[in-house]
């Protein structure tokens, strides 16, 4: 055997370290950045309790997060801001501009006309941020793409789950939480630069207007989108309204302090999807993204259709479904955003990325509405049962998408 030259050895090796460094600075600036995102779902649950909320504030305190990365994402797509330009200072300027808008949410009423517009921006910041950091690692991927993606999406949902952990330990101080949040949110901004980009990085050097056409055109890359709708029609609507389900059946369980110990159940079983995500990824890399995904989709689907019909249950049942619920929805999600980046051609899987998670997004702003639409009219039974519908569909998408030849693309041949 031919000895390895040591010029090339220690060219190896530095480039594993930076890979390691890149990726730690990012997983980090992901938890910091992310936190802003969810902080209006933790606040809700305090100002529900002391000033009273109507059902239509507090929906579009989350929701307009949702609308505004909508946004965010349909113009990052279009103009494919993502493969034209560093992700680093993408990531930078989104991060610094969200933690800015959140830190202003501390001195104006929680649901104010201003307050809303800026989640709103904050939302279109995110756009900058989520499928911006995905981008960054998938220039270090080697045969791990699945673990990597599924690692910073662990990271997302880690960041995510942090203002419920904020809200159990702050007690009511609402504006703690935001503040907190937005200084998260830039000290990532200013971290993030310290990440380095790895090798597979490819620019592009125009708008690519047929590569989001090709989305939808080419049958592969059609179904994994599909399974990832049915992915989020769940994802975010569950995220948005478990805090509130545990309060509201802790009272009927009679537990002493309801809302403190709803945002320690939601904080753990949301954080727990960082498990998922991290077991998915490394999943999927050695058994196939196909079957990770229905897998995955098929148990939070089932968790999904019981938990309605555990309101009032005993604490310790409604704990072990909600932490199983956590870990299993958001176990398949990097897998989709894997499956682009196998599926498409290098220098446009930024902006199909970001095209993905646009489409994912703007269903969450119908999931997320219908959610105390349905409770009033059938109770929480109807209402997550009617989000176990996603992960229904999504098993059928990618168990169409696992018999096509291109399949054998993902995952190094294994479906």
């Amino acid at each position: 055997m031919k000895p390895v030259p040591a010029s090339s050895s220690n060219r190896l090796t530095r480039t594993s370290a930076g890979k390691t460094r890149s990726l730690v600075i990012l997983l980090l600036c992901q938890v910091g950045a992310m936190s802003v995102w969810f902080s209006s779902s933790a606040v809700v649950a305090i100002v529900k309790q002391a000033q009273g909320l109507s059902s239509l504030q507090a929906t579009l305190l989350t929701s307009a997060v949702q609308a505004g990365f909508v946004a965010g994402t349909v113009t990052s797509a279009l103009l494919s801001l993502a493969d034209r330009f560093d992700p680093r200072r993408l990531f930078m300027v989104s991060a610094l501009i969200a933690g800015a808008a959140t830190a202003c949410l501390v001195f104006l009423p929680p649901a104010s006309a201003a307050a809303i517009l800026l989640r709103f921006v904050t939302g279109i910041c995110m756009a900058g941020v989520y499928p911006v950091g995905m981008r960054l690692a998938a220039t270090w991927a080697k045969g791990d793409l699945g673990l990597l993606i599924g690692l910073l999406v662990g990271a997302l949902t880690f960041g995510s789950a942090s203002p419920h952990l904020l809200a159990a330990l702050g007690g009511s101080s609402w504006r703690a939480i935001y503040g907190i949040s937005a200084c998260c949110a830039l000290l990532a901004g200013v971290a993030i630069l310290l990440c380095g980009v790895g090798p597979n990085m490819a620019r592009a050097t125009r708008i690519e207007w047929d590569a989001l056409a090709g989305a939808w055109r080419k049958p592969a890359l059609r179904l994994a989108n599909l399974g990832y709708l049915g992915h989020m029609w769940e994802l975010y609507a569950m995220w948005a309204w478990l805090a509130v389900f545990l309060q509201a059946s802790l009272t009927a369980t009679g537990v002493a302090d309801p809302r403190v110990a709803a945002e320690w159940l939601t904080f753990g079983a949301v954080a727990a999807g960082a498990l998922g995500a991290w077991l998915g990824g490394a999943l999927a890399d050695r058994l196939g993204r196909t079957t990770v995904t229905i897998g995955a989709m098929a148990l939070s689907g089932v968790c999904a259709a019981l938990m309605g019909w555990l309101f009032g249950a005993p604490v310790w049942l409604v704990s072990v479904v909600a932490l199983c619920w956590g870990v299993s929805v958001i176990a398949d999600s990097a897998q989709f955003s894997a499956a682009i980046a196998e599926l498409a051609e290098p220098a446009s899987i930024g902006t199909l990325l970001t095209a993905q998670t646009c489409a994912g997004f703007l269903l969450t702003l119908v999931s997320i509405h219908l959610v105390p639409d349905i409770v009033a009219l059938a109770g929480w039974r109807g209402a997550f049962g009617m989000l176990a519908l996603g992960p229904l569909l999504g098993c059928v998408a990618m168990a169409r998408l696992r018999r096509l030849p291109d399949a054998r693309r993902l995952a190094g041949g294994r479906r």
